[in-house]
């Protein structure tokens, strides 16, 4: 792992890395509770549910940002009917004063309508009169469980750009996330990077919430970072809760390296967000 330099001190790149942490949540009913307990000029993406569709994504973004919030939408493409559909969101959204949107592809079995995968929808998004100054895409580290890696590889190449920077998919193991750094690097992708860490969480639910998503090799790594007596040592200590403090640690060093051009942490709270606030402000104060 010898692609750039450590050019900050770990304690440096901790703070930097959760000064500016961007907050994930989902538009569900918990969500005006769970966004109560973040900062006031916190940047928060909201997710697009499968159970509420993209609607309910556009108007909680509309709400988040008339409180002020810095917020970023989640505009599944597989969601998105048609360019008629396309244009009204991308309309709302600007009426909202948004500049930064994420366009995964989503993760609907079958697309409400003609836009089969991220990439579609950029393109159709490029022919609008919208545009916004920030459009991220998504990374996979440890691949994904339907798309080989050559296909990801093809298909971030064909997205970069429309795109200014790139949202990974959940990740314990931050040692992966290096690495999938450097493969793309040496890709050609210069993207900047926001890598995803899970917030602090039950260790079932996450183990749960992980295998849904097709984090498989995560698990694994939870389970052997210490191997299995020190997993159950872990387990025990914590109180059955798992805190990314080994993530954060292992990204600290590499922060401000242009090399790996990592600009921030996207914290997946699952709409948990007190107990990965406290646990942030501890480290903060540490």
């Amino acid at each position: 792992m010898a692609l750039g330099t450590r050019t900050v001190s770990d304690s440096q790149g901790v703070r930097t890395l959760l000064t500016s942490a961007r907050f994930e949540l989902m538009p569900f009913e918990s969500f005006d509770e769970e966004i109560s307990h973040l900062p006031d000029n916190a940047t928060i993406a909201i997710t697009t549910s499968p159970q509420l569709g993209i609607e309910k994504t556009v108007e909680k973004t509309a709400e988040a940002a008339e409180m002020g919030y810095d917020v970023v939408p989640h505009i599944a493409a597989r969601y998105v009917e048609d360019r008629e559909q396309l244009e009204s969101i991308a309309e709302r959204l600007e009426q909202a004063s948004i500049t930064d949107i994420f366009v995964p592809g989503g993760d609907r079995e079958e697309p409400a309508g003609e836009y089969e995968s991220a990439l579609d929808m950029l393109e159709a998004l490029e022919e609008t009169e919208y545009s916004f100054e920030e459009v991220g895409i998504t990374g996979y580290p440890e691949g994904h469980d339907f798309i080989d890696d050559e296909t990801l590889a093809e298909s971030m190449a064909q997205k970069a750009p429309y795109a200014t920077y790139i949202v990974t998919q959940l990740c314990y193991d931050p040692d992966a996330v290096l690495e999938w750094v450097e493969d793309i690097r040496a890709r050609g992708i210069e993207l900047p990077v926001e890598v995803g860490i899970p917030g602090v969480m039950n260790y079932q639910r996450l183990m749960q919430i992980s295998q849904k998503v097709g984090v498989g090799d995560s698990i694994k790594f939870l389970r052997k970072t210490t191997g299995i007596l020190g997993f159950v040592k872990q387990l025990v200590g914590s109180r059955g809760t798992y805190e990314p403090d080994e993530l954060i640690d292992g990204l600290a060093p590499y922060v401000e390296d242009d090399e790996y051009n990592i600009r921030g942490v996207h914290i997946y709270t699952f709409n948990q967000t007190p107990d990965t606030e406290k646990w942030r402000h501890k480290r903060l104060d540490s």
